[in-house]
């Protein structure tokens, strides 16, 4: 098996693991490692096309250090063909909207080191509590389906292989030190960023080899567009790692604990499709609607005291997250052919999301405490408007001394996550030309999902953003919440695969499956009032049941437990006709059970979604040599069950269900071409489609018209270059890319424009001047060189006639000092 490695230096002779695009320990060694003799790197340097029967483009340290330091990977992975991210800001602290071949995050397996980095919950991703790139050896994305022991049971779509860097031979220090600022059209003032980080690499301090790391970096900026907020950031890691022996085991143990205190980056713009305010470069930087800075209403004793909107705006509401890690990477060798690989991990995430709500010191207008979701008759600002409600029950919240008053107060949807797992794979070397393994994995997470209440200060500033430290309690005691709910969900996974090298090494082939064993057990504590599961947090178990006497049609607290599985085939060859050229074939099936809010969401239909599945098939050439890397591949997948809000007419309602299917299909290419040792170029595009197979009803005897439309928010093609040079100490690299146009919802009707964007990059190499500074030098990034007005990230629908947009990052530069020795 091939593997070139795409790095700006001369040829070179090396031995590589040839599977370090795979995701566990024991993937990467159930592949041979190689010697690569005489390749020559590509055109982009930090490339790698892995040479296996399925479509993968893999980014390596080299082109990912190039970026802007601390962006995000998922922002990096730009360059990969059929993967499209949309940043919610230039330097990669705000997340954004992730898609390969059109699937979105929640369909995509992300992993760090073997390990699964989506939520346990919704199956989101969170890109920017991303691990810092200095310390990522590899980025890999399986563009089309998931590996064979994929920690997963909720990816349709693709899988993105994170690796992390194993540590040097010898002691040294690195240290980057980064400022940045927005320097777009339209006046937007300083929107500065800083950033330190630091590595000590302790060299091996034993005779038995064993050697670590430890990285440190600090992260703050301003909002992108509006004046108020941005971001705060911490992050800490390390690896040790210690070799067993000559054959290759070893034990590898990595801790990573990321801090994230940053408001929502939104916008005011809603987009409808029409001509606005949205185009015009000068309109992106605005002022928040509260007048902040503000103050909030001082209560008076005796006087039923109201709120005003200070901090109330989107732009206000804090979404902190506190997320770490340990991971354990090992590998044993039992008998001469046979080889245990070991991969255990502990996650833990406590984080929220959400802003204000109005806090009453009394009752509900019928007589309860609790999060209440309901009008007010009593409320001056709003009496005939439903509200999210938290009532306390003779409580004074503003110490006014009286019980009588509606107070603005914090609110946030808050997540605690313990997870645990392994990955265990057991190899066994047949002979030199067939190999098989067999895998378990075991991932159980329990997910607690509270809503409880927490004070303000007086210019509207969370007293704590983590609200359920010190939570607001009614006159009984209790906090009163919006929402009330844990979920346990446990995977078990068994795995198999045949490696079989066949006609002198010519024929390649794996066979491979695995059975997913899902179950999730599910418990709401509060009262489901509609199909689209929303809820009342009612206190105390009798007003519980009073309450639901009163309102027959609701559902109270209950427990359900769920359980899927499912036998997935995955199947593969690559055949070489020549010694440059060679086809690929893969076949993959794949399965992404329902979320939490799905599942939850159906309590009150007493419906239970399927499944969604993909056939994924990749077909493909490669053609590789010294001086051109080529890969084109074409693609199908059909896309079963696809879930998504929808009307259900067994309960004249709508519900989370499943909508039938779509078929994708498309090609992806890449064409890398380097004329010179000092001159690389690389090409890289994408054409996607996809039609929905059937209307969908929508109600009694109506239905949207989305048999033959195209799936909304995937861009119909992209395609993008990168040029690289070296002049002396200089090196310089130019980037474009051009992203398609995106349909907003799945009927057609709304279309969001297309965009191009482009970056720069420059790097002085100091050990030019200065033998010492060898490991040292600076670097320029300009993102956005032209800066682009464009839709960013948007939330999609079924038919949806406009939504709430972000807008792209615009312009920004920063400069980077790089010092190691």
């Amino acid at each position: 098996m091939k593997k070139f490695l795409l790095r700006s230096t001369a040829i070179v002779a090396i031995a590589v693991p040839a599977a370090a695009h795979a995701q566990s320990t024991g993937s990467i060694d159930f592949e041979d490692e190689i010697i690569v003799t005489g390749a020559l790197s590509s055109d982009v340097g930090g490339v790698a096309i892995p040479d296996t029967p399925k479509a993968k483009v893999q980014l390596e340290s080299e082109l990912i250090l190039r970026q802007i330091p601390g962006q995000t990977i998922n922002d990096t992975l730009n360059l990969v063909p059929g993967v499209s991210f949309t940043n919610n800001d230039p330097f990669g602290s705000l997340g954004g909207n992730f898609t390969i071949r059109g699937f979105s995050s929640d369909r995509i397996s992300q992993t760090l080191d073997g390990i699964p980095l989506n939520d346990s919950g919704n199956y989101a991703l969170y890109t920017n509590q991303m691990i810092d790139p200095e310390i990522i050896e590899s980025a890999t994305v399986s563009l089309g389906s998931t590996d064979v022991d994929s920690p997963t049971a909720s990816a349709a779509g693709g899988t993105v292989n994170i690796r992390t860097k194993l540590p040097d031979d010898d002691f040294g220090v690195m240290t980057a030190l980064t400022y940045g600022n927005i320097i777009s059209r339209g006046n937007p003032g300083d929107r500065m960023m800083y950033r330190v980080f630091a590595k000590i690499e302790t060299g091996e301090l034993t005779a038995g080899g064993l050697k670590a790391y430890f990285t440190a970096s600090k992260t703050q900026n301003d909002s992108t567009f509006s004046n108020y907020g941005g971001v705060d950031k911490q992050q800490y890691n390390g690896k040790i790692f210690q070799p067993l022996n000559d054959l290759g085991d070893f034990v590898a143990v990595a801790g990573h604990y990321n801090e994230n205190r940053n408001n929502f980056n939104g916008s005011p713009f809603r987009y409808t499709g029409e001509p606005g305010p949205i185009q015009d470069p000068e309109d992106r930087f605005y002022e928040l609607s509260d007048g902040t800075p503000c103050t909030t209403v001082e209560g008076t004793t005796g006087v039923q005291d109201t709120y005003n909107s200070c901090g109330t705006p989107f732009e206000r509401r804090y979404n902190p997250s506190n997320t770490g890690n340990v991971r354990i990477n090992s590998r044993f060798t039992l008998a001469e052919p046979l080889i245990l690989t070991v991969d255990p991990f502990y996650q833990y995430v406590k984080a929220n999301g959400g802003g204000t709500s109005v806090g009453f010191e009394g009752y509900s207008p019928d007589g309860y405490t609790g999060g209440i979701f309901t009008t007010d008759p009593r409320n001056p600002a709003r009496p005939d408007r439903s509200t999210q409600y938290y009532f306390f029950g003779a409580t004074d919240l503003n110490n006014d001394g009286d019980t009588l008053d509606y107070v603005t107060i914090l609110s946030p949807s808050q997540t605690q996550t313990d997870r645990y797992g392994a990955i265990a794979n057991l190899a066994w070397e047949l002979n030199d030309f067939n190999r098989v393994r067999i895998a378990y994995t075991f991932d159980r997470a329990q997910h607690r999902q509270t809503g409880t209440a927490g004070d303000l200060l007086p210019n509207a500033e969370p007293v704590d953003v983590f609200a359920i430290n010190d939570p607001l309690l009614d006159v009984n005691g209790e906090a009163p919440q919006k929402r009330n709910r844990k979920s346990v969900a446990q995977l078990h996974q068994i795995s198999g695969e045949y490696r079989g090298e066949f006609m002198d090494d010519a024929l390649n082939v794996l066979v491979g499956a695995r059975v997913p064993f899902f179950k999730r057990e599910l418990n709401q504590y509060c009262v489901t009032t509609d199909s689209s599961g929303n809820v009342n947090c009612i206190n105390g178990e009798a007003d519980i049941a009073a309450y639901l006497q009163e309102n027959p049609g609701f559902v109270g607290p209950v427990s359900r437990t769920v359980d899927y599985s499912k036998f997935l085939p995955n199947v593969g060859a690559t055949f070489n006709i020549t010694d440059d050229f060679n086809i690929f074939a893969s076949y993959a099936k794949n399965l992404s059970v329902p979320g939490t809010d799905a599942l939850y969401g159906s309590i009150l239909a007493n419906v239970e979604p399927d499944p969604e599945t993909s056939d994924s098939f990749d077909l493909g050439l490669r053609w590789q040599n010294r001086f051109i890397q080529a890969q084109l591949t074409g693609w199908f997948n059909g896309y079963n069950n696809r879930l998504a809000t929808a009307y259900n007419l067994e309960c004249d309602c709508s519900v989370t269900r499943n909508l039938g299917k779509v078929e994708k299909y498309g090609i992806d290419g890449s064409i890398a071409y380097r004329p010179i040792t000092d001159l690389l170029f690389y090409v890289w595009g994408s054409y996607l489609e996809s039609e929905i197979q059937d209307d969908v009803q929508t109600g009694a005897n109506s239905f949207a018209a989305t048999a033959g439309q195209r799936e909304a928010g995937a861009p119909d093609y992209m395609i993008g270059g990168r040029v690289q040079g070296t002049l002396g100490p200089v090196e310089i690299g130019a980037q474009v890319k051009r992203t398609g146009s995106r349909y907003l919802n799945d009927i057609n009707t709304i279309r969001l424009p297309g965009y191009t964007t482009a970056d720069l990059d420059l790097r002085i190499a100091l050990g030019e001047f200065e033998d010492a500074l060898e490991s040292s030098y600076v670097q320029f990034n300009v993102t956005n060189i032209f800066d682009e007005v464009y839709i960013g990230s948007a939330p999609t629908g079924l038919t949806t006639s406009g939504e709430f947009v972000n807008i792209g990052a615009p312009r920004a530069f920063t400069a980077s000092l790089i010092w190691g020795f």
